[in-house]
């Protein structure tokens, strides 16, 4: 389970407040903080031509992006492709706790960062959403 911080509540808060949508999940990744909020508001929480992303960006100082909450594994992929964009990865393969991201020479190291930063804020993402322990990526 995450413990929120008052960074990641003040953000929650803000949101809110900027899309009328309430959002409980929140977190970062690559400098970017990324709301995942039920897949039926998603369009509505982007705003017309991308107005409440905009705002949320310029408000908060840091880059936004907007997710659907995934319902179970299937979703995995998917949610973490929009995660990681621009990066691109060839496939995710589920082993129990532990998930394999095959990726190319040039996508592997942008995914695992400076520091092994990208692959263990991407191992909290997982282990939170999905109760994924371990993210190795070859």
């Amino acid at each position: 389970m995450k413990v929120l911080d008052m960074q990641f509540i003040r953000y929650a808060n803000l949101f809110n407040k900027i899309t009328r949508i309430r959002c409980s999940h929140c977190f970062e990744y690559n400098n970017a903080i990324i709301f995942a909020i039920p897949r039926k508001f998603v369009m509505k929480a982007i705003g017309k031509n991308n107005s409440n992303l905009e705002k949320l960006s310029r408000v908060i100082g840091k880059r936004i992006k907007i997710v659907a909450i995934p319902n179970g594994k299937q979703d995995v992929e998917g949610f973490v492709s929009i995660i990681t964009k621009p990066v691109k990865f060839n496939g995710i393969e589920l082993k129990g706790e532990e998930a394999i991201i095959t990726a190319g020479m040039q996508n592997k190291a942008a995914l695992i960062g400076r520091g092994k930063i990208r692959l263990l804020e991407m191992q909290n993402i997982l282990g939170q959403y999905f109760g994924i322990r371990k993210v190795r990526i070859k």
